[in-house]
Protein backbone atom coordinates (compact mmCIF):
# COMPACT_ATOMS: atom_id res chain seq x y z
CA UNK A 1 0.00 0.00 0.00
CA UNK A 2 2.79 2.47 0.92
CA UNK A 3 4.49 1.68 -2.37
CA UNK A 4 1.27 2.35 -4.28
CA UNK A 5 0.75 5.67 -2.50
CA UNK A 6 4.34 6.66 -3.21
CA UNK A 7 3.97 5.84 -6.89
CA UNK A 8 0.75 7.84 -7.02
CA UNK A 9 2.38 10.87 -5.40
CA UNK A 10 5.37 10.71 -7.72
CA UNK A 11 3.08 10.31 -10.73
CA UNK A 12 1.07 13.31 -9.61
CA UNK A 13 4.18 15.44 -9.23
CA UNK A 14 5.45 14.36 -12.64
CA UNK A 15 2.09 15.21 -14.14
CA UNK A 16 2.19 18.64 -12.52
CA UNK A 17 5.73 19.17 -13.76
CA UNK A 18 4.63 18.25 -17.28
CA UNK A 19 1.72 20.69 -17.07
CA UNK A 20 4.13 23.40 -15.97
CA UNK A 21 5.74 23.13 -19.40
CA UNK A 22 2.76 25.02 -20.76
CA UNK A 23 1.25 27.51 -18.26
CA UNK A 24 -0.23 29.32 -21.23
CA UNK A 25 -2.09 32.61 -20.79
CA UNK A 26 -3.38 32.82 -24.37
CA UNK A 27 -5.70 29.84 -24.74
CA UNK A 28 -8.93 30.22 -26.69
CA UNK A 29 -11.45 27.41 -26.30
CA UNK A 30 -13.30 26.07 -29.37
CA UNK A 31 -16.58 27.23 -27.80
CA UNK A 32 -15.35 30.76 -27.06
CA UNK A 33 -17.54 33.69 -28.10
CA UNK A 34 -16.50 35.37 -31.34
CA UNK A 35 -14.65 38.42 -30.01
CA UNK A 36 -12.44 36.33 -27.72
CA UNK A 37 -10.32 35.36 -30.71
CA UNK A 38 -6.96 37.07 -31.02
CA UNK A 39 -6.66 39.89 -33.51
CA UNK A 40 -4.46 39.99 -36.58
CA UNK A 41 -1.53 41.89 -35.15
CA UNK A 42 1.63 40.23 -33.88
CA UNK A 43 2.55 41.69 -30.53
CA UNK A 44 5.58 42.69 -28.55
CA UNK A 45 6.12 43.22 -24.85
CA UNK A 46 8.53 45.35 -22.84
CA UNK A 47 9.07 45.98 -19.14
CA UNK A 48 9.24 49.59 -17.98
CA UNK A 49 10.42 50.90 -14.59
CA UNK A 50 8.91 54.16 -13.34
CA UNK A 51 9.04 56.31 -10.20
CA UNK A 52 6.30 58.66 -9.09
CA UNK A 53 8.15 61.34 -7.10
CA UNK A 54 7.02 62.86 -3.84
CA UNK A 55 4.26 60.42 -2.93
CA UNK A 56 3.06 59.88 0.64
CA UNK A 57 4.89 56.91 2.17
CA UNK A 58 1.87 55.28 3.81
CA UNK A 59 4.00 52.65 5.54
CA UNK A 60 5.90 55.31 7.50
CA UNK A 61 3.04 57.63 8.48
CA UNK A 62 3.04 58.50 12.20
CA UNK A 63 0.38 60.31 14.19
CA UNK A 64 1.08 63.99 14.75
CA UNK A 65 4.00 64.14 12.33
CA UNK A 66 4.35 65.54 8.84
CA UNK A 67 3.49 63.03 6.12
CA UNK A 68 6.67 61.28 4.94
CA UNK A 69 7.34 61.25 1.19
CA UNK A 70 9.13 58.90 -1.18
CA UNK A 71 9.63 58.28 -4.88
CA UNK A 72 7.13 55.48 -5.45
CA UNK A 73 8.46 52.77 -7.81
CA UNK A 74 6.16 51.08 -10.31
CA UNK A 75 6.94 48.32 -12.79
CA UNK A 76 4.89 48.01 -15.98
CA UNK A 77 4.49 45.23 -18.50
CA UNK A 78 3.57 46.89 -21.79
CA UNK A 79 2.05 44.93 -24.68
CA UNK A 80 1.80 46.57 -28.09
CA UNK A 81 1.16 45.78 -31.76
CA UNK A 82 4.42 44.76 -33.38
CA UNK A 83 5.83 45.07 -36.88
CA UNK A 84 4.67 42.67 -39.56
CA UNK A 85 6.68 39.46 -39.58
CA UNK A 86 7.42 39.57 -35.84
CA UNK A 87 6.16 36.05 -35.25
CA UNK A 88 4.49 34.74 -32.12
CA UNK A 89 5.46 33.23 -28.82
CA UNK A 90 7.46 34.05 -25.76
CA UNK A 91 8.00 33.27 -22.09
CA UNK A 92 7.44 35.43 -19.02
CA UNK A 93 10.16 34.13 -16.75
CA UNK A 94 10.27 34.00 -12.95
CA UNK A 95 6.75 35.27 -12.32
CA UNK A 96 5.80 35.07 -8.64
CA UNK A 97 2.93 32.86 -7.56
CA UNK A 98 0.43 33.89 -4.92
CA UNK A 99 2.74 32.72 -2.11
CA UNK A 100 5.24 35.45 -3.02
CA UNK A 101 8.11 32.95 -3.05
CA UNK A 102 7.58 30.41 -5.82
CA UNK A 103 8.60 31.56 -9.29
CA UNK A 104 7.09 30.12 -12.46
CA UNK A 105 7.33 30.63 -16.20
CA UNK A 106 4.26 31.66 -18.18
CA UNK A 107 3.91 31.32 -21.93
CA UNK A 108 2.05 33.58 -24.29
CA UNK A 109 2.02 35.20 -27.73
CA UNK A 110 4.12 38.31 -27.17
CA UNK A 111 7.71 38.60 -28.43
CA UNK A 112 10.06 40.32 -25.98
CA UNK A 113 11.33 43.72 -27.20
CA UNK A 114 9.84 43.26 -30.66
CA UNK A 115 9.96 46.15 -33.12
CA UNK A 116 6.76 48.18 -32.79
CA UNK A 117 4.27 48.51 -35.63
CA UNK A 118 4.18 51.72 -37.63
CA UNK A 119 0.48 52.54 -37.61
CA UNK A 120 -1.19 55.21 -39.68
CA UNK A 121 -2.94 56.34 -36.48
CA UNK A 122 -1.79 55.77 -32.92
CA UNK A 123 -3.50 53.05 -30.86
CA UNK A 124 -5.70 53.63 -27.80
CA UNK A 125 -4.18 52.92 -24.38
CA UNK A 126 -5.51 50.42 -21.84
CA UNK A 127 -4.22 50.43 -18.24
CA UNK A 128 -4.59 47.18 -16.26
CA UNK A 129 -4.64 47.17 -12.45
CA UNK A 130 -4.42 43.92 -10.44
CA UNK A 131 -5.93 42.85 -7.11
CA UNK A 132 -4.47 42.80 -3.58
CA UNK A 133 -2.18 41.01 -3.71
CA UNK A 134 -1.48 40.37 -7.37
CA UNK A 135 0.99 41.35 -10.07
CA UNK A 136 1.18 42.71 -13.57
CA UNK A 137 0.78 39.23 -15.07
CA UNK A 138 -2.46 38.32 -13.30
CA UNK A 139 -4.54 39.52 -16.28
CA UNK A 140 -1.90 38.94 -18.95
CA UNK A 141 -4.43 36.90 -20.93
CA UNK A 142 -6.40 40.13 -21.46
CA UNK A 143 -3.33 42.30 -22.01
CA UNK A 144 -2.08 40.12 -24.82
CA UNK A 145 -5.54 39.70 -26.31
CA UNK A 146 -6.21 43.43 -26.54
CA UNK A 147 -2.77 44.16 -27.96
CA UNK A 148 -3.45 41.83 -30.91
CA UNK A 149 -6.51 43.99 -31.64
CA UNK A 150 -4.80 47.34 -31.85
CA UNK A 151 -4.32 48.59 -28.30
CA UNK A 152 -1.24 49.46 -26.28
CA UNK A 153 -1.72 47.85 -22.87
CA UNK A 154 0.17 48.84 -19.71
CA UNK A 155 -0.23 46.49 -16.75
CA UNK A 156 0.98 47.78 -13.38
CA UNK A 157 2.85 46.12 -10.53
CA UNK A 158 1.39 48.16 -7.67
CA UNK A 159 4.13 48.62 -5.08
CA UNK A 160 3.26 47.25 -1.60
CA UNK A 161 0.44 45.25 -3.19
CA UNK A 162 2.24 42.50 -5.11
CA UNK A 163 2.71 38.88 -4.08
CA UNK A 164 6.32 39.47 -3.09
CA UNK A 165 5.84 43.02 -1.79
CA UNK A 166 2.56 42.90 0.09
CA UNK A 167 2.37 45.52 2.84
CA UNK A 168 -0.16 47.61 4.75
CA UNK A 169 -3.60 47.70 3.14
CA UNK A 170 -3.74 51.47 3.59
CA UNK A 171 -1.14 51.86 0.85
CA UNK A 172 -3.43 50.09 -1.59
CA UNK A 173 -6.42 52.20 -0.55
CA UNK A 174 -4.62 55.46 -1.17
CA UNK A 175 -2.39 54.61 -4.11
CA UNK A 176 -4.47 52.59 -6.57
CA UNK A 177 -6.10 55.44 -8.43
CA UNK A 178 -3.02 57.64 -8.12
CA UNK A 179 -0.91 54.88 -9.70
CA UNK A 180 -3.39 54.54 -12.57
CA UNK A 181 -3.39 58.23 -13.47
CA UNK A 182 0.38 58.52 -13.01
CA UNK A 183 0.90 55.68 -15.50
CA UNK A 184 -1.40 57.47 -17.93
CA UNK A 185 0.76 60.60 -17.63
CA UNK A 186 3.96 58.61 -18.05
CA UNK A 187 2.78 56.75 -21.16
CA UNK A 188 1.44 59.98 -22.64
CA UNK A 189 4.83 61.62 -22.13
CA UNK A 190 6.69 58.66 -23.67
CA UNK A 191 4.43 58.80 -26.71
CA UNK A 192 6.09 62.07 -27.74
CA UNK A 193 9.71 61.33 -26.75
CA UNK A 194 12.24 60.91 -29.53
CA UNK A 195 13.75 57.45 -29.46
CA UNK A 196 11.03 55.96 -27.25
CA UNK A 197 9.41 52.85 -28.71
CA UNK A 198 6.01 54.31 -27.82
CA UNK A 199 6.47 57.47 -29.88
CA UNK A 200 3.64 57.65 -32.38
CA UNK A 201 2.40 54.22 -31.29
CA UNK A 202 -0.06 55.13 -28.56
CA UNK A 203 -2.75 57.77 -28.21
CA UNK A 204 -3.22 58.35 -24.48
CA UNK A 205 -6.06 60.72 -25.27
CA UNK A 206 -8.21 57.62 -25.75
CA UNK A 207 -7.56 55.55 -22.63
CA UNK A 208 -9.46 52.81 -20.86
CA UNK A 209 -8.81 51.43 -17.36
CA UNK A 210 -9.36 47.76 -16.45
CA UNK A 211 -9.18 46.90 -12.75
CA UNK A 212 -9.78 43.70 -10.79
CA UNK A 213 -10.78 43.64 -7.10
CA UNK A 214 -8.65 46.42 -5.55
CA UNK A 215 -7.76 47.45 -9.08
CA UNK A 216 -11.50 47.73 -9.67
CA UNK A 217 -11.77 49.84 -6.52
CA UNK A 218 -9.14 52.13 -8.01
CA UNK A 219 -10.93 52.19 -11.35
CA UNK A 220 -14.17 53.34 -9.71
CA UNK A 221 -12.31 56.21 -7.99
CA UNK A 222 -10.48 57.10 -11.21
CA UNK A 223 -13.81 57.13 -13.08
CA UNK A 224 -15.22 59.67 -10.61
CA UNK A 225 -16.51 57.68 -7.64
CA UNK A 226 -15.33 59.61 -4.59
CA UNK A 227 -15.24 57.73 -1.27
CA UNK A 228 -17.27 58.40 1.88
CA UNK A 229 -16.07 60.35 4.89
CA UNK A 230 -16.60 57.26 7.05
CA UNK A 231 -14.22 55.19 4.91
CA UNK A 232 -11.45 57.74 5.44
CA UNK A 233 -11.71 57.17 9.21
CA UNK A 234 -11.65 53.36 9.44
CA UNK A 235 -8.99 52.34 12.00
CA UNK A 236 -7.94 49.46 9.76
CA UNK A 237 -7.79 51.64 6.64
CA UNK A 238 -5.50 54.42 5.50
CA UNK A 239 -3.73 56.18 8.42
CA UNK A 240 -4.08 59.79 9.53
CA UNK A 241 -6.76 60.78 7.04
CA UNK A 242 -4.58 60.05 4.00
CA UNK A 243 -7.57 58.59 2.12
CA UNK A 244 -9.28 62.00 2.13
CA UNK A 245 -7.45 62.72 -1.11
CA UNK A 246 -10.24 60.62 -2.72
CA UNK A 247 -13.14 62.04 -0.70
CA UNK A 248 -16.28 62.64 -2.74
CA UNK A 249 -16.68 66.31 -3.58
CA UNK A 250 -13.13 67.24 -2.58
CA UNK A 251 -10.85 69.34 -4.75
CA UNK A 252 -8.17 66.66 -4.61
CA UNK A 253 -10.49 63.97 -5.93
CA UNK A 254 -11.86 66.24 -8.62
CA UNK A 255 -8.31 67.01 -9.75
CA UNK A 256 -7.71 63.27 -10.23
CA UNK A 257 -10.46 62.95 -12.85
CA UNK A 258 -8.80 62.86 -16.26
CA UNK A 259 -10.67 63.53 -19.52
CA UNK A 260 -8.24 61.30 -21.41
CA UNK A 261 -9.85 58.29 -19.70
CA UNK A 262 -12.92 57.51 -21.79
CA UNK A 263 -14.14 54.19 -20.31
CA UNK A 264 -13.46 51.74 -17.47
CA UNK A 265 -13.94 48.05 -16.74
CA UNK A 266 -14.26 47.10 -13.06
CA UNK A 267 -14.08 43.38 -12.33
CA UNK A 268 -15.33 42.47 -8.84
CA UNK A 269 -14.51 45.96 -7.53
CA UNK A 270 -13.96 45.89 -3.76
CA UNK A 271 -15.27 48.54 -1.39
CA UNK A 272 -19.03 48.99 -1.69
CA UNK A 273 -19.68 46.17 0.77
CA UNK A 274 -17.53 47.93 3.38
CA UNK A 275 -18.96 51.45 3.02
CA UNK A 276 -16.49 53.14 0.69
CA UNK A 277 -19.21 54.62 -1.54
CA UNK A 278 -22.69 55.96 -1.15
CA UNK A 279 -25.19 57.50 -3.58
CA UNK A 280 -23.39 60.84 -3.58
CA UNK A 281 -20.01 59.28 -4.29
CA UNK A 282 -21.27 57.01 -7.07
CA UNK A 283 -23.10 59.90 -8.71
CA UNK A 284 -19.65 61.19 -9.59
CA UNK A 285 -19.01 58.35 -12.04
CA UNK A 286 -19.04 60.08 -15.41
CA UNK A 287 -17.58 57.71 -18.02
CA UNK A 288 -19.07 54.51 -19.46
CA UNK A 289 -18.52 51.56 -17.13
CA UNK A 290 -18.50 47.80 -17.66
CA UNK A 291 -18.77 45.80 -14.44
CA UNK A 292 -18.03 42.07 -14.22
CA UNK A 293 -18.86 39.91 -11.19
CA UNK A 294 -19.67 36.47 -9.89
CA UNK A 295 -23.08 36.17 -8.28
CA UNK A 296 -21.52 34.40 -5.28
CA UNK A 297 -18.63 36.81 -4.69
CA UNK A 298 -17.82 36.57 -0.97
CA UNK A 299 -14.94 39.07 -1.09
CA UNK A 300 -16.34 42.17 -2.81
CA UNK A 301 -19.97 41.13 -2.46
CA UNK A 302 -22.53 40.99 -5.23
CA UNK A 303 -25.94 42.40 -4.22
CA UNK A 304 -24.28 44.71 -1.69
CA UNK A 305 -21.11 45.02 -3.76
CA UNK A 306 -20.62 45.13 -7.52
CA UNK A 307 -24.31 45.13 -8.38
CA UNK A 308 -24.92 47.96 -5.91
CA UNK A 309 -22.17 50.04 -7.57
CA UNK A 310 -23.77 49.33 -10.95
CA UNK A 311 -27.20 50.37 -9.69
CA UNK A 312 -25.88 53.52 -8.03
CA UNK A 313 -23.85 54.84 -10.97
CA UNK A 314 -26.81 56.80 -12.28
CA UNK A 315 -24.89 59.50 -14.12
CA UNK A 316 -23.33 57.26 -16.73
CA UNK A 317 -24.04 54.50 -19.22
CA UNK A 318 -23.07 51.14 -17.69
CA UNK A 319 -23.23 47.35 -17.99
CA UNK A 320 -23.08 44.48 -15.50
CA UNK A 321 -21.97 41.04 -16.71
CA UNK A 322 -22.65 38.33 -14.13
CA UNK A 323 -21.23 34.81 -14.02
CA UNK A 324 -23.90 32.85 -12.19
CA UNK A 325 -22.58 30.96 -9.13
CA UNK A 326 -19.03 32.22 -9.67
CA UNK A 327 -17.07 33.66 -6.75
CA UNK A 328 -14.52 36.49 -6.62
CA UNK A 329 -12.23 35.16 -9.37
CA UNK A 330 -14.78 35.53 -12.17
CA UNK A 331 -13.14 36.49 -15.43
CA UNK A 332 -9.92 38.15 -14.29
CA UNK A 333 -7.07 35.80 -13.21
CA UNK A 334 -5.03 33.77 -15.68
CA UNK A 335 -5.53 29.99 -15.55
CA UNK A 336 -3.93 28.66 -12.37
CA UNK A 337 -0.28 27.82 -13.16
CA UNK A 338 0.50 24.15 -12.74
CA UNK A 339 2.81 24.83 -9.81
CA UNK A 340 -0.06 26.47 -7.94
CA UNK A 341 -1.83 23.12 -7.68
CA UNK A 342 0.69 22.07 -5.02
CA UNK A 343 0.47 23.27 -1.39
CA UNK A 344 2.83 26.01 -0.28
CA UNK A 345 4.35 26.18 3.19
CA UNK A 346 3.94 29.96 2.99
CA UNK A 347 0.13 29.88 2.76
CA UNK A 348 -2.69 28.26 4.71
CA UNK A 349 -4.49 27.45 1.44
CA UNK A 350 -3.43 25.93 -1.86
CA UNK A 351 -2.33 28.74 -4.22
CA UNK A 352 -4.64 27.29 -6.89
CA UNK A 353 -7.58 28.80 -4.97
CA UNK A 354 -6.30 32.31 -5.69
CA UNK A 355 -6.77 31.85 -9.44
CA UNK A 356 -9.56 29.33 -9.93
CA UNK A 357 -13.32 29.14 -9.41
CA UNK A 358 -15.22 26.14 -8.02
CA UNK A 359 -17.83 26.24 -10.79
CA UNK A 360 -16.38 27.92 -13.87
CA UNK A 361 -13.31 26.99 -15.94
CA UNK A 362 -10.69 29.76 -16.00
CA UNK A 363 -10.13 29.70 -19.74
CA UNK A 364 -13.89 29.84 -20.32
CA UNK A 365 -14.20 32.87 -18.04
CA UNK A 366 -11.15 34.52 -19.62
CA UNK A 367 -12.60 34.06 -23.11
CA UNK A 368 -15.93 35.56 -22.10
CA UNK A 369 -14.16 38.53 -20.49
CA UNK A 370 -12.01 39.01 -23.60
CA UNK A 371 -15.16 38.98 -25.75
CA UNK A 372 -17.07 41.58 -23.78
CA UNK A 373 -14.11 43.86 -23.04
CA UNK A 374 -13.32 43.84 -26.76
CA UNK A 375 -16.90 44.88 -27.52
CA UNK A 376 -17.05 47.53 -24.80
CA UNK A 377 -13.69 49.17 -25.51
CA UNK A 378 -14.31 48.86 -29.23
CA UNK A 379 -17.48 50.88 -28.83
CA UNK A 380 -16.19 53.53 -26.44
CA UNK A 381 -12.49 53.86 -27.35
CA UNK A 382 -12.60 53.10 -31.09
CA UNK A 383 -16.14 54.26 -31.84
CA UNK A 384 -16.78 50.98 -33.65
CA UNK A 385 -20.52 50.88 -34.26
CA UNK A 386 -20.44 47.16 -35.03
CA UNK A 387 -19.66 46.42 -31.39
CA UNK A 388 -23.08 47.52 -30.18
CA UNK A 389 -24.66 44.26 -31.39
CA UNK A 390 -22.52 42.33 -28.90
CA UNK A 391 -23.77 44.47 -26.01
CA UNK A 392 -27.46 44.90 -26.92
CA UNK A 393 -28.66 41.53 -25.58
CA UNK A 394 -31.54 39.93 -23.74
CA UNK A 395 -30.60 40.13 -20.07
CA UNK A 396 -30.35 36.41 -19.24
CA UNK A 397 -28.32 34.35 -21.66
CA UNK A 398 -30.52 31.29 -21.17
CA UNK A 399 -33.58 33.23 -22.39
CA UNK A 400 -32.08 33.80 -25.81
CA UNK A 401 -33.68 31.93 -28.70
CA UNK A 402 -31.40 30.45 -31.36
CA UNK A 403 -33.25 30.53 -34.68
CA UNK A 404 -31.37 30.79 -37.96
CA UNK A 405 -32.33 30.22 -41.56
CA UNK A 406 -30.48 27.57 -43.54
CA UNK A 407 -28.22 30.27 -44.95
CA UNK A 408 -27.31 31.40 -41.43
CA UNK A 409 -29.35 34.62 -41.38
CA UNK A 410 -31.39 35.17 -38.21
CA UNK A 411 -35.12 34.53 -38.14
CA UNK A 412 -37.37 37.20 -36.57
CA UNK A 413 -37.52 35.27 -33.31
CA UNK A 414 -33.70 34.96 -33.03
CA UNK A 415 -32.53 36.59 -29.77
CA UNK A 416 -29.47 34.46 -28.99
CA UNK A 417 -26.46 36.32 -27.56
CA UNK A 418 -24.50 37.76 -30.46
CA UNK A 419 -21.19 35.99 -31.06
CA UNK A 420 -21.96 32.97 -28.86
CA UNK A 421 -22.14 29.61 -30.66
CA UNK A 422 -25.41 27.77 -30.21
CA UNK A 423 -25.76 26.03 -26.81
CA UNK A 424 -22.92 28.05 -25.24
CA UNK A 425 -24.66 31.19 -23.90
CA UNK A 426 -25.40 29.71 -20.49
CA UNK A 427 -25.05 30.84 -16.89
CA UNK A 428 -24.62 34.52 -17.70
CA UNK A 429 -26.56 37.74 -17.52
CA UNK A 430 -25.88 41.19 -18.91
CA UNK A 431 -27.70 44.17 -17.45
CA UNK A 432 -27.59 47.60 -19.04
CA UNK A 433 -28.67 50.96 -17.70
CA UNK A 434 -28.40 54.25 -19.53
CA UNK A 435 -27.45 57.54 -17.91
CA UNK A 436 -30.27 58.70 -15.67
CA UNK A 437 -31.61 55.19 -14.97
Amino acid sequence: MKHAIGVAVISGLLCTAAMAESNRVDEIRPDAPALAAHGNSPIGVRTIELKNPGQVDILKVEAGKDLPRYDRPLTLEVWYPAADGTGSGGTYKDVFLRDGVTKVDLKGRAVRDAEPAKPGAAYPLVIISHGYPGNRFLMSHLGENLATKGYVVASIDHTESTYDNKAAFGSTLVNRSIDQTFVLDAIDRMSTEDGNFLKGLVNAGDTGVVGYSMGGYGAVITAGGGVTQASTEYPWGAPEGTLQVHLAGSDTHEALIDPRIKAAVAIAPWGMNTGFWDAAGLSGLRIPMFFIAGSDDDVSGYENGTKAIFEGSTNTDRYLLTFEYANHNAGAPIPAPAESWLPSEHLDFVPFDHYADAVWDNVRMNNITQHFVTAFLGQYLKNDGEMKAYLDLVEKSGDGVHALEEDGTPKPEHTYWEGFPNRTAKGLSLMHKAKGE
